[in-house]
């Protein structure tokens, strides 16, 4: 059996230093589409150095996903990396993320489910510095075959959507050239840049980065809801429900309510067709 999920949710936890500085940060925020209008006092905590902050979900690249890769070695999984796919990402923050450092990354495998014809796995990232913890990161992945070995199907969180028009909506545009600029944050996937690979994969052009879409979003609540202010960011989860390509245009709509924002992203160009589901961004 390719899965054993006892044996990769009993296996010891991978550790690793990763290391960041500014121009990782910068790079990350560019690939991002930060930088528009480049003069921008508010575009500028984004770009500049000397007024840099660090959106939050900067600690899915930070360290080049280490994390991922470490957990998908994991004892007790033999996976072809042709049928995974990125089901959602939640990260929690428990202080906010430096605009340089070093920290160690502890990676395991936090539990396996059975969902029939697919797998899912979950597979948890635990930063830490020398003053204590960063930041923890949970990656759900999907293992398309992998499903039927009589595991636990695990929850399953849906989000009904507010009855009522969203306090905010803003479109943000996808250049041409995004992800080619994104990767360089640590995902070379070729999907994402190869247009002989991504028809290969059955899409007849290069697709953008799931993760790119997500911070993305992020960025678009921070700067909506939040005043900019990163640090009032403590949580932030979603599922990916479709792909985007390159050129096209998000609609983020944004539902207030208490300390909770709730999100809704959909591709403009395809009938509003559904990209992020289940979004919500927990605030100070």
């Amino acid at each position: 059996m390719p899965i054993d999920a006892a044996k990769a949710v009993a296996a010891e936890p991978r550790s690793a230093e990763i290391r960041w500085d500014r121009k990782d940060v910068l790079l990350y925020h560019l690939g991002l589409g930060a930088g528009v209008p480049a003069t921008d006092p508010g575009e500028l905590r984004y770009t500049l150095e000397s007024k840099l902050h660090v959106l939050p979900s900067f600690a899915t690249v930070a360290g080049g996903r280490l994390g991922v890769v470490a957990g998908l070695g994991s004892p007790g999984l033999d996976i072809d990396l042709t049928s995974v796919l990125h089901g959602g990402q939640t990260i929690r923050l428990h202080r906010p993320i430096p605009v340089e450092g070093k920290a160690v990354s502890t990676s395991r495998v936090a539990a396996v489910y059975d969902k029939g014809k697919a797998a899912v796995l979950v597979l948890r990232t635990d930063a830490a510095d020398d003053d204590g913890p960063l930041w923890t990161s949970d990656s759900q992945i999907f293992v398309r075959g992998e499903g039927g070995f009589g595991g636990e199907r695990g929850p399953s969180v849906r989000l009904e959507q507010p009855e009522r028009e969203p306090d905010k909506t803003v479109e943000r545009s996808i250049r041409e050239d995004q992800a080619l600029l994104y990767r360089l944050s640590g995902d070379f996937n070729p999907l994402h840049a190869d247009p002989e690979f991504a028809a290969l994969a059955g899409f007849d052009r290069p697709i953008l980065h799931g993760l790119c879409t997500y911070g993305m979003t992020l960025k678009a609540v921070v700067d909506t809801v939040l005043g900019g202010d990163v640090r009032r960011v403590r949580s932030y989860t979603t599922r990916f429900a479709g792909v985007v390509f390159p050129g096209e245009t998000l609609r983020i709509r944004m539902w207030q309510q208490d300390s909770k924002v709730q999100v809704s992203v959909t591709a403009v160009e395809r009938d509003d067709a559904p990209v992020l589901v289940d979004t919500l961004v927990e605030t100070s």
